[in-house]
């Protein structure tokens, strides 16, 4: 396993344009090579810019038809609930460009009814164990990522592509792709921005806190995850 790559930008916006170009290279890579380029989406704030950005910037440079767009995980709410996920990268991004299919979790059904019907669909998108182009990550004030929270029920399963994950500490269940097909995508990146993530990407990056304690720690893809930071967020990591 690579080490973490680790990019610092001096404000949000210059992040946001740094992914979406990024997006974009790996995008035009893949379809290239391989015919279609599949994502699963990050949710949150920082995401969000990215998202309506690469919709303006790039929307007549992609073939968008050939991107095909999932979810790294997912509220128990439905898709027009203002916490869904689905419905933040539908209104920032989906709806504005002319992707070739989204498959998004089904918050509103029973949880573990959904974690089943997404990994079935997931199956049948790639013929069989996921294999993600590019796999889009948060980090929480906690550490969590995607919805793998700390000492959660999630972080311990290796046979799963997607799980229900109850959450005691929100007192509410969350779906979520797994740790292991986190780790199989072929690229796993990271948006982490404002100062209040500034110590709990320091405790993931160069703590020795157990992974259970901070998830993100547990995502280690065969080239390494990058991280695109602002420098807010990085303020308290040594040597960069």
């Amino acid at each position: 396993m690579s080490p973490p790559n680790v990019y610092v930008f001096e404000a949000p916006q210059d992040l946001a344009e740094a992914t979406a170009k990024a997006f974009a290279q790996e995008a035009k890579r893949s379809i290239r090579e391989n015919g279609c380029f599949a994502v699963a989406l990050a949710g949150g704030s920082t995401p969000k810019a990215f998202y309506e950005l690469l919709a303006a910037r790039y929307r007549n440079a992609l073939d968008w038809i050939g991107i095909h767009v999932f979810f790294s995980d997912e509220r128990t709410v439905p898709p027009d609930h203002k916490d869904s996920n689905y419905r933040m990268a539908y209104e920032a991004l989906l709806s504005r460009v002319p992707v070739g299919s989204v498959h998004r979790m089904r918050g509103e059904l029973d949880p573990p009814e959904a974690a089943v019907l997404y990994e079935k669909e997931l199956t049948a998108f790639f013929g069989g164990p996921p294999g993600f182009d590019l796999v889009l990550l948060g980090v929480g004030e906690d550490g969590h990522t995607a919805s793998l929270f700390p000492r959660t029920p999630a972080l311990n399963v290796n046979d799963r592509w997607a799980v229900e994950n109850p959450v005691q500490k929100l007192e509410t269940i969350r779906l979520t792709l797994t740790v292991p097909t986190i780790n199989m995508a072929r690229q796993v990146t990271f948006l982490v921005a404002g100062e209040g993530k500034a110590e709990a990407l320091k405790k993931v990056l160069e703590g020795d806190a157990p992974p259970r304690d901070y998830p993100a720690k547990l995502v280690r893809p065969a080239g390494g995850p990058d991280w695109f930071v602002d420098r807010s967020a990085a303020s308290l990591l040594g040597n960069l």
